[in-house]
């Protein structure tokens, strides 16, 4: 597991649920809504393992009714692994896969309640909400049939929790046969190597039935629950707040709200002080699958993909932004709040197909490289902030990143004091241009409707390392617990040529010095900021047993030309 603020841990019927908290989250997520098991495995092999995201939420896996929209994936028919994305063999793969390229799988859980009318799920099973008959469930699972009126979100939250959302047969999550069976199903995902769930709709159940059914659960899981909470509800988010991470709906309002309407100098002291949860408990998202569409708290304030570089911007801002655990949106495009997903698969003929009817906006190059500067900055704070007084800002984070937002019609130039070592970093949130930071301060040029951003992980040496002085430092990389099988060996590999600009088939191989601990002295660029991680494969075939090391990249500065330097990762 990589990069958790808190995970569930439970062991038996009663047992006390553990829940280990730490006050900073690191890395960021993505969301890849609707895409097939296999589309998400070579995703995470091929861009969000390389990329550093921690891990991605994945549509939800268990049978559902049969339809075209989107919804149909949240009217569930049985727990059985057969969806709209592929039957249980390819999501089992898939799982293999993604946490063999270092990215967690995180499921979206539907557990409140089961689907309405009749027919035949995408298994094949039969239903029926007329007589509450479910495969796993019979009447006497659900509560007693009774409508949410608009009004009892303000007002009734036991109508809110026990009531039908939507008309949907609301299970009782109370019952211990309801709790054995979710986390019945809880545990299969984990057995299958889930690392962690959302919870679907957890508004609408108690937060001691949320407890009792993950105090079912064998193995620690990352869960966030969904709560839906702007203000003035009758169910509270800090209320769930014991049990795990949330969803902060309001981040998505206010960011929405101030790209939008406001100046974005008032986001100098954007987070808790706003009102929002705790950053510790809080999932940050700039817009997620319901609220993109006007569901779920949406309003005309929540920016979406359909913004453009106003939502380009809105992103940079939330993976600079030290709170909350960002979770970035990979959407496919749509024109009503029904649509389901395209027909065609995401990749063909082994490449990704973006920018067409499906998004990908986490392929965008500004969000996908403020990832690593998400990972270089993990744990420091905000400083030397700057502002014009209206819609340009920039701030440090530590000595260890920078960025500028430049939301005007007009460039903005100027020399910004950065806090950062001296040295040339690259722009991986504009045009990746160098520019050279001495005696920390650095000019930067940003056009209208751009941002630039430098972080300690990326500097001139880029992925071919032709940049930096010129000189070469030699530098020792250690791999702990390299455990590996016959004919697997460890490898490093990294963003710059020497370790093969992140090519399992360019890897530099190590040697088990002390097994299985594996060491290795390679010469790297001097004076530049590198990035890489740990690798096993085939010593004769490099796209064979391939498992990277999880969670964010290893980073390090080399120095001048001729010092020498080390590093170590772990497996």
């Amino acid at each position: 597991m990589s990069q958790f603020s808190r995970f569930i841990a439970g062991a038996t019927l009663g047992a006390a649920l553990a829940l280990p908290v730490q006050t900073a989250q690191a890395g960021a997520f993505v969301h890849l809504f609707e895409w097939k098991w296999s589309d998400v495995a070579q995703e995470c092999e091929n861009f969000l393992g390389p990329k550093g995201f921690s891990a991605v939420q994945v549509s939800p896996p268990q049978e559902h009714i049969q339809g075209s929209a989107w919804w149909t994936r949240y009217q569930p028919v049985s727990y059985q692994l057969n969806s709209r994305s592929g039957d249980a063999a390819a999501f089992a793969d898939m799982v293999q896969r993604c946490n063999a390229a270092g990215v967690d799988v995180y499921a979206d859980a539907v557990i409140n309640h089961m689907a309405n009318g009749s027919g035949t799920g995408t298994a094949g099973s039969p239903y029926s909400s007329g007589s509450l008959s479910y495969p796993i469930y019979s009447s006497n699972d659900f509560h007693t049939p009774c409508g949410i009126n608009p009004e009892d979100y303000g007002t009734d939250a036991w109508r809110v929790r026990n009531c039908q959302l939507v008309g949907l047969p609301d299970l009782d999550t109370a019952d211990s046969y309801v709790q054995d069976t979710i986390a019945g199903y809880l545990n299969q995902l984990v057995t299958m190597g889930v690392a962690g769930i959302r919870v679907d709709a957890a508004k609408h159940m108690s937060p001691s039935d949320i407890t009792g059914i993950l105090g079912r659960v064998n193995s620690p899981l990352y869960v966030f629950q969904e709560v839906i909470d702007l203000g003035g509800e009758a169910v509270s988010a800090t209320e769930y707040t014991g049990t795990s991470d949330i969803t902060e709906f309001r981040y998505s309002a206010s960011l929405g709200n101030v790209f939008k309407n406001q100046s974005l100098a008032y986001l100098a002291n954007f987070g808790e002080s706003w009102g929002f949860l705790a950053g510790g408990d809080a999932v940050v998202f700039t817009d997620n699958h319901d609220n993109q569409r006007g569901h779920g708290a949406g309003g005309s304030n929540v920016l979406t993909y359909k913004d453009g570089s106003l939502y380009n911007l809105a992103n940079v801002f939330m993976l600079a932004w030290p709170y909350g655990y960002p979770k970035v949106m990979s959407s496919y495009g749509f024109s009503d709040g029904d649509q389901g997903p395209p027909a065609q698969a995401v990749y063909q003929n082994g490449s990704a197909q973006c920018g067409g009817a499906w998004i990908c906006e986490h392929r965008w190059d500004s969000i996908a490289n403020m990832v690593g500067f998400r990972n270089a900055t993990d744990g420091t704070g905000v400083s030397y902030w700057w502002d014009n007084g209206n819609d340009q800002i920039a701030f440090g984070r530590g000595a260890r990143g920078f960025v500028v937002i430049n939301r005007e019609g007009a460039p903005l130039s100027r020399t910004f004091n950065t806090g950062l070592p001296d040295g040339q970093y690259r722009n991986v949130a504009g045009d990746g241009s160098c520019v050279t930071v001495q005696g920390g301060e650095v000019t930067l040029n940003v056009a209208a409707m751009e941002a630039a951003a430098l972080h300690v992980g990326a500097d001139c040496s880029g992925g071919d390392g032709s940049s930096g002085d010129g000189g070469k430092v030699s530098t020792t990389f250690t791999c702990g617990n390299g455990t590996t099988e016959w004919g697997q060996s460890v490898y490093v590999t990294g963003n710059v040529s020497q370790l093969g600009a992140w090519s399992p088939a360019s890897a530099r191989k190590l040697e088990p010095s002390a097994y299985p601990t594996w060491t290795g002295q390679l010469d790297l660029p001097a004076n530049s900021a590198v990035e890489w991680k740990c690798l096993k494969r085939s010593e004769t075939d490099p796209a064979v047993q391939v498992q990277w090391q999880s969670g964010a990249n290893n980073t390090l500065r080399t120095g001048n030309s001729g010092s020498t330097a080390s590093t170590s990762g772990s497996f």
